[in-house]
C-alpha cells in the first residue's frame, strides 16, 4: 500500500497505550545509553590511531586498513541484528534480550584492543584487526536495539526530539567527564613524558576504565528501561522465521523510502568526512596546538555548549523546521572550525603555550557543543519521522533495520574516515612514525588538510539533507492515519 492508500489492519502494536507523555526517569535511563558508544568512540577516535601508530609504532595506514576491514564487517552484522530484533518475540521484548547479551563481551573485547601483548608489526596488526572487528560486533548487539527504542517511546514530532535531547545530554556529559579524567588521572603528563597521551604505560589502565564504565553504562540502561517494556511496539499475528533473504527484503524495502534514502547517504557523506577530522583531531591538539595532558581536559568544558543546545532546541524546532536547524547548525560549525585555523596561519592567535590560546580554544569547543548537539538532535529526530512514513506505507515497524543503517552510516567515522586520514597523514602530511622528525612543514599540512581541505566535503551531505521531505505539517497527517490504522482489527 502506498502512502495515500486506504490503511490497512496493524502489524504492530503496544500491549499497554501510554497515558500522557514520557516520563523524565525513562528518558534519563534511556538517555543512559549513549554512553557505551560515547566511550568507545571517545577511545577509537581518539586514541587507537596515536596509540597504534605513534606508541607502538604501526604505519598510520595500516592502522587506518583494519578500521575499515571492521567496517565491511559492520555492512554484513549492522542489518542482521537490526531486521532480526524488529521482528524477535520474546518476554523481554524485541531490544532488551540483545542489549543485556552484548554486556560483558564488549568490555572484554574493548579491554583486549588497548592492551596488546608485545608482537611484531605483522602481529600486532593482526591482533588489532581481531578486536577492533570483536568490539564493533559486540557494540552492534547493543547499539542497533537500544537506538530503536527511542523511536517507539513516543509518536509525537516535537517530544521526540525532546527524548533524543536527554541522549545525547548523557553522551556529552558522560563524554566530557569521563574524558576529563582520563587526561587528568590516566593520562597525567611526567618528565618523561610531557604529552601524557603519548605514554605507553597508561594505556592498559586506559583499557580497563574503559571497559569497566562500558559494560556497566550497557547494563544500567538495559535493566532500568525493562518496565517500557509493555509500551513499546511488539510483532502481531504469525511468527515471521528469520532468513537472510528476509534482511536483504527488509533493508531492500527501507531504503524504497525516499526520506530515509537521503538521510543515509547524507549522514554516510558526513560521517566520512566527521571521521577524518576525528582521526587527525589529537594530532591537531597536541602538535599544531601543542596542547599537553593538563590542557586538553579543560576543552571538556564545552559540555555546557552541549547543556545550552538541549535547552534551546524546542523552541528552534518550534520556528524551523527539523532539516533547516540541521544544515544550519553544521554550516555554522563548518565556518567556525575553517577561521579558528585560519587565524592561526595569519599568526593573529596567541602563541602556543599562552593561557589565552587555551581560553579560546575552550570557548570554540563551548559554540562547537552548541552546535552539534542542535544538529544531532535533529538529525535523530527526523530520522523517527521517517519510521512512522515507513509504518503507514508497508505497515512495517522498522526501527531496527533503519538504525542498523543509519549506525552503519555513522561507523563510516572510524572506518572509511579513518582510512582517509591514516592514508592523508602518511602520503600527504607526511607525518613521522613515532612522533620523531615534526618539522614547521608537517604542521603547515596538518593544518592545511584539516582546516580547510576535508571540511568543505560537507557540502556533499548538506545538499542532500535540503531534499528531505517530511515537514511537521506532513507528519500530522502521518500520525492522524496511523491511529486509524492501528485501531483496525487484525
Amino acid at each position: 500500500m502506498d502512502e495515500m492508500g486506504q490503511p490497512g489492519p496493524a502489524a504492530f502494536r503496544r500491549a499497554t497505550e501510554r497515558g500522557g507523555r514520557v516520563p523524565t526517569r525513562t528518558r534519563i535511563f534511556q538517555g543512559v545509553g549513549a554512553l557505551p558508544d560515547t566511550f568507545k568512540n571517545f577511545a577509537i577516535n581518539t586514541f587507537l590511531l596515536l596509540y597504534y601508530n605513534q606508541v607502538l609504532g604501526l604505519p598510520a595506514l595500516y592502522v587506518s586498513v583494519a578500521l575499515f576491514a571492521a567496517l565491511l564487517v559492520d555492512a554484513v552484522t549492522d542489518p542482521i541484528v537490526g531486521s532480526y530484533s524488529d521482528g524477535f518475540r520474546s518476554r523481554l521484548g524485541r531490544r532488551h534480550p540483545f542489549m543485556y547479551a552484548a554486556a560483558v563481551p564488549l568490555g572484554l573485547c574493548i579491554y583486549l584492543l588497548f592492551s596488546p601483548p608485545e608482537l611484531g608489526d605483522g602481529l600486532l596488526l593482526a591482533w588489532l584487526t581481531t578486536f577492533v572487528i570483536a568490539t564493533r560486533v559486540c557494540m552492534t548487539f547493543f547499539l542497533i536495539p537500544w537506538s530503536a527504542l527511542f523511536a517507539e517511546f513516543s509518536d509525537d514530532y516535537v517530544e521526540r526530539s525532546a527524548i533524543v535531547s536527554y541522549r545525547f545530554f548523557f553522551g556529552w556529559a558522560g563524554g566530557i567527564t569521563f574524558s576529563f579524567a582520563v587526561y587528568s588521572l590516566v593520562f597525567p603528563g611526567s618528565a618523561e613524558y610531557p604529552l601524557g597521551q603519548l605514554n605507553p604505560d597508561s594505556y592498559r589502565t586506559f583499557a580497563l576504565v574503559l571497559a569497566v564504565c562500558v559494560t556497566a553504562a550497557v547494563l544500567v540502561t538495559t535493566h532500568l528501561t525493562r518496565d517500557q517494556i509493555p509500551f513499546l511496539m511488539q510483532p502481531q499475528g504469525e511468527v515471521v522465521r528469520f532468513t537472510l533473504r528476509r534482511v536483504m527484503s527488509d533493508v531492500g524495502m527501507a531504503l524504497a523510502n525516499r526520506d530515509f534514502l537521503i538521510l543515509f547517504c547524507a549522514v554516510l557523506a558526513s560521517s566520512v568526512v566527521i571521521g577524518t577530522n576525528g582521526a587527525l583531531e589529537i594530532y591537531m591538539r597536541t602538535y599544531f596546538w601543542g596542547l599537553d595532558t593538563g590542557s586538553l581536559r579543560w576543552l571538556a568544558l564545552g559540555f555546557t555548549g552541549a547543556l545550552l543546545g538541549m535547552m534551546t532546541v524546542v523552541p528552534l524546532q518550534s520556528r524551523f523546521d527539523k532539516k533547516h536547524l540541521l544544515v544550519g547548525c553544521s554550516l555554522l560549525l563548518i565556518v567556525q572550525g575553517m577561521l579558528l585555523v585560519g587565524l592561526r596561519f595569519l599568526d593573529v592567535l596567541p602563541p602556543n603555550g599562552d593561557p589565552a590560546l587555551l581560553g579560546l580554544l575552550v570557548a570554540d569547543a563551548i559554540l562547537r557543543a552548541y552546535l552539534a548537539t542542535t544538529a544531532l538532535i535533529m538529525f535523530v529526530s527526523m530520522v523517527a519521522d521517517t519510521l512512522d512514513v515507513q509504518e503507514l506505507n508497508t505497515g512495517r515497524r522498522q526501527e531496527g533495520v533503519f538504525n542498523s543503517a543509519i549506525a552503519f552510516s555513522a561507523k563510516a567515522t572510524t572506518g572509511v574516515g579513518m582510512l582517509i586520514a591514516g592514508a592523508l597523514l602518511d602520503a600527504v602530511v607526511l607525518f613521522p612514525r613515532g612522533g620523531v622528525g615534526i618539522d614547521v612543514g608537517v604542521i603547515t599540512r596538518l593544518g592545511i588538510i584539516d582546516g580547510f581541505v576535508v571540511p568543505l566535503f560537507n557540502v556533499v551531505w548538506m545538499v542532500l539533507a535540503l531534499r528531505y521531505g517530511i515537514t511537521r505539517d506532513r507528519h500530522d497527517e502521518v500520525r492522524r492515519r496511523l491511529v486509524t490504522q492501528r485501531e483496525m482489527p487484525n
